[in-house]
């Protein structure tokens, strides 16, 4: 009997070498979720085939921070410098362009495993305490499959330090509807709040949506161009929901719950492979909330928050 040597052997999914890490692929009926150990994030969600969130190759890391999720801040703090009880505090430049910290500190990390199941995966990351964020917090991120075959996602944060930690929560999913132009979508948010940024996208003033920030009628995604943050939402039933239609009756939407109460629209004309890609950004506060306090929240030692939000797909003839 000849013994096959270790490189004829098969190599397990688990242990090839993905940019973004170990996958991890949810399927429940004709719903895919692939969760991404790095910055655990969505790769990709579909339901029947089709792709309702923008995705990318195996050799490359999120680009534009596609699906990645986002502690213990969403967006930016502007010259990563912000005030703790008197002290200035230095954040790491991360976007140097425009001499922010943006997006957090897992972006770049991976999550270790707590469970999963066919339908189902939770992972987690630690911050440890470091210049500019001196706070002991846990990020754990849950996607699973509903039984409609929606995809839910919440996102917990715990407090391990011995005072306050304060945090903003959030998420960087790309929508998408299978191979439909994103010319010819149409993107309704109920919000009729705008912040308004300056050229760092840093907020200074907010005002009442108006031309190319007011989607509450609906918006064709061709020829926009916005990257805005939206407030004062419109829920129902506990949710807002961000709606992405098609001319041939089928959407994709997203939802947010009400400790969610910004939403951050931005639609990229550079996104690889594709003429423009639409994030739509569940967060719990907006860029530099740490300075403003505009949506910030402070856990106390042992304490644990949690923000939900999630995608569904509507076809045309109403599954």
């Amino acid at each position: 009997m000849t013994q096959s040597s270790s490189q004829d052997a098969p190599i397990s999914p688990h242990l090839r070498a993905f940019a973004s890490g170990r996958q991890y692929e949810l399927r429940r009926g004709d719903a895919v979720a692939v969760i991404t150990e790095l910055a655990a994030g969505l790769r990709s969600y579909s339901r029947g085939g089709v792709l309702l969130t923008e995705t990318y190759g195996d050799d490359v890391i999120p680009p534009g921070g596609a699906g990645i999720t986002l502690a213990p801040w969403a967006n930016r703090v502007e010259d990563g410098v912000w005030v703790l009880d008197g002290k200035k505090q230095q954040l790491d430049i991360t976007e140097v362009s425009r001499n922010n910290a943006s997006h957090g500190l897992l972006r770049n990390v991976g999550y270790t495993l707590v469970d999963e199941s066919p339908y189902s995966v939770s992972l987690e990351a630690t911050v440890f305490p470091q210049h500019g964020y001196p706070f002991l917090v846990r990020h754990r991120v849950r996607y699973e499959l509903a039984a409609d075959l929606g995809l839910t996602v919440r996102q917990s944060l715990t407090n391990h330090s011995a005072a306050a930690a304060p945090f903003v929560l959030g998420a960087h999913p790309y929508l998408r509807l299978g191979d439909t132009p994103a010319e010819e979508l149409v993107l309704t948010v109920q919000a009729d709040t705008q912040l308004i940024a300056d050229e760092r996208l840093i907020p200074r003033s907010s005002a009442p949506v108006d031309g190319d920030t007011d989607f509450r009628a609906g918006r064709t995604i061709g020829g926009l161009s916005v990257d805005v943050a939206l407030t004062g939402l419109g829920y129902e039933d506990g949710k807002a929901r961000h709606v992405l239609a098609g001319p041939d009756g089928r959407s994709v939407s997203l939802w947010q719950d009400e400790s969610c109460q910004y939403v951050h629209v931005f639609v990229s004309t550079v996104y690889p492979g594709r003429s423009r890609a639409l994030a739509v950004e569940p967060m719990t506060g907006p860029a530099n909330a740490f300075n403003s306090g505009d949506g910030l929240r402070w856990l106390e030692p042992g304490e644990s928050f949690a923000m939900e939000w999630g995608i569904d797909y509507h076809a045309a003839t109403g599954g």
